[in-house]
């Protein structure tokens, strides 16, 4: 019996999307570097001093003359060195300069802080131009958080106005946050219809930003992925990897991670271990930590595929203890499943269904559905083979219930085939022809 490929599903990239700088933003920076030299002088540090050994005095110095935007963190530290609070340098009355905060927010990676930032924003009277920016970053930080029908909303609005405003690069980019959206949802094939549009017309001409065309195969790569394509999937992916050449090591290990994802799915385990280890070295160099832990739950389950159950709870142990620590359920829930197929293959029966009946109680208060149903298919087999025939049934009705709501077409006939073959060996032919028809007809 062949093991569940549960895992991290492939996400679209989400690189941050700066808003396009005007000359009121530029004034506003000016402003807050001004606040900042005046605060420094007051202080009597030099720049460099004020720079201590995070910056620069180049970075101080572009930051006084509003040449460069300070960001959360920086202002932060600064602020701190200078013996005041980050809100003495900001202007809290002016709207459009608190944009530019929440955009800060949104970029040092607090997704949820952003979202209720663009929220209230939203509450001001604003033009048209700055409403679809502020959507524009709504969307992203909804997406984010894995609100698909909330980013879709956004990113609708965002669009439209961009549109009407003749901001046709903005309108593109505002696409792709709604393609994420509807990845999200579940609307795999609004998505690709989506993205493979923007692919259009950035061969056509548009021009985006510079790495906007890698970001969309690799988007394509994951829709297709979701929908059991894995050889297009693959292909999308391949043709990228020229084009990720010049990203830095943070983004092309996480475009190795996707990559190794499509291999494992082929079945090439030789490429993808090969890729994972790659991308893994490159995260591990960078200090990323949390995306360190999801390509090593993806190396887990490429070792378990291969018969390699020692390296697999190696690797397992890892992505656990490092998502154990920043208290992420939601791909915590993803490695428990992954413990589970290595109990499962060590023939440790009890553990595989216990730890898959947590990862599944995980995934489900998380709204993971994916690990919810691979979870669900660990716990059905570890009981059939604890000759458990009636929980290993309800289990796969479960996960033909869950999967016919609305996950891929290769995953619902995988769920069907194996529940057919159950009944097949409990003699009941008949339901396990039914079972077999109706997987046939999935499309």
């Amino acid at each position: 019996m062949g093991l569940a490929k549960a895992r991290i599903l492939p996400s679209m990239p989400r690189t941050r999307l700066p808003s396009q700088s005007t000359a009121h933003d530029s004034a506003l920076a000016q402003q807050i570097g001004g606040r900042i030299r005046d605060a420094r002088k007051r202080s009597g540090l030099t720049q460099q001093q004020l720079a201590g050994d995070r910056y620069t005095k180049a970075y101080v110095s572009a930051l006084e003359t509003g040449i460069a935007r300070p960001s959360m963190v920086a202002l932060s530290y600064l602020a701190e060195r200078l013996s005041l609070p980050p809100s003495h340098f900001l202007d809290e009355q002016n709207p459009a300069w608190s944009r530019l905060a929440v955009d800060m927010t949104l970029a040092s990676g607090d997704w949820q802080a952003a979202a209720d930032g663009y929220a209230s924003l939203l509450d001001i009277p604003i033009d048209d131009l700055g409403r679809a920016q502020v959507l524009r970053g709504r969307a992203e930080a909804l997406a984010r958080l894995d609100k698909g029908k909330d980013a879709v909303t956004a990113a609708a609005e965002a669009a439209r106005l961009f549109a009407s405003l003749g901001r046709i690069s903005d309108e593109a980019l505002a696409r792709y946050w709604l393609a994420y959206g509807l990845y999200l949802s579940d609307q795999e094939a609004d998505a690709q219809s989506l993205l493979s549009s923007l692919l259009e017309r950035v061969r056509a001409g548009l021009k985006v930003e510079p790495d906007f065309e890698m970001r969309l195969l690799t988007a394509l790569a994951a829709v297709a992925s979701r929908s059991g394509d894995y050889a297009r999937s693959l292909t999308h992916l391949e043709t990228a990897r020229g084009l990720a050449e010049d990203l830095d090591d943070r983004r092309r290990a996480m475009f190795l991670f996707n990559l190794a994802i499509s291999y494992q799915e082929t079945g090439d385990l030789e490429a993808a271990i090969r890729t994972g280890t790659q991308g893994l070295a490159l995260l591990r160099s960078a200090g990323a930590g949390f995306e360190s832990a999801q390509i090593e739950n993806t190396l887990a389950l490429a070792y378990l595929s291969s018969g390699n159950i020692e390296r697999a709870a190696e690797f397992a142990d890892k992505a656990r203890a490092a998502f154990e620590e920043v208290d992420d359920d939601r791909f915590l829930c993803a490695v428990l499943d992954t413990d589970a197929q290595v109990a499962l293959a060590q023939g440790r029966l009890d553990d595989a269904v216990t730890t898959a009946r947590r990862a599944m109680e995980m995934a489900r208060s998380t709204g993971n559905h994916g690990v919810e149903l691979t979870a669900l298919l660990t716990e059905a087999r570890a009981l059939r083979a604890s000759d458990d025939t009636e929980g290993a049934e309800a289990r796969f009705a479960q996960a033909a219930t869950l999967a016919r709501a609305g996950h891929s077409a290769g995953r619902t006939r995988e769920v069907l085939r194996e529940w057919a073959e159950l009944r097949a060996t409990l003699g009941d032919h008949r339901g396990a022809y039914e079972l077999t028809r109706e997987a046939l007809s999935v499309k």
